[in-house]
């Protein structure tokens, strides 16, 4: 299938970030109307955090394919806020190891219930046959650029 067949405003709007954009800064708008100051990015690294605590900083960037200075960035600022930990490996200074706090595992429940009515109220327009379609593609897009990357 050629890349031309597609409506190429859908296109854009794919390919500039702009409907994660407009997800991320309804996101940001919910957290802030719950005193909640942390931003969706910041997020992303929480929720691999609460399932996966006491990670390295690389396997961060890895997971949310942020360059290194821009996670370097994120994690400062959560550790700045008291949501995470960043320490030294015990078997190689190098390497930072990243911990929640008690201040960011309590974020979890909250932010999770946020992000859920936020991504409900996102794709309300579509049936269940149009959002499984919707997933098994994107999941599929998302595999087979992740997959030439590792190349």
């Amino acid at each position: 299938m050629s890349v031309f067949t597609f409506d190429t405003q859908a296109l854009f709007a794919l390919l500039s970030g702009k409907i994660s954009t407009a997800i991320n800064r309804k996101l940001y708008r919910n957290f802030r109307k719950m005193n909640i100051d942390i931003t969706p990015e910041q997020w992303t690294v929480l929720y691999y955090l609460w399932s996966k605590d006491g990670v390295t900083q690389q396997e961060l960037c890895n997971t949310t394919f942020k360059d290194k200075p821009s996670m370097t960035r994120l994690i400062d600022n959560l550790e700045k806020q008291g949501l995470v930990i960043r320490s030294a490996d015990l078997k190689d200074r190098r390497i930072n190891i990243i911990r929640l706090t008690e201040k960011g595992s309590g974020l979890e429940e909250i932010t999770q219930s946020l992000v859920v009515s936020t991504m409900e109220e996102a794709l309300s327009v579509l049936t269940e046959e149009e959002l499984a379609s919707a997933g098994i593609m994107l999941n599929k897009v998302f595999h087979n650029i992740k997959n030439s990357l590792a190349d």
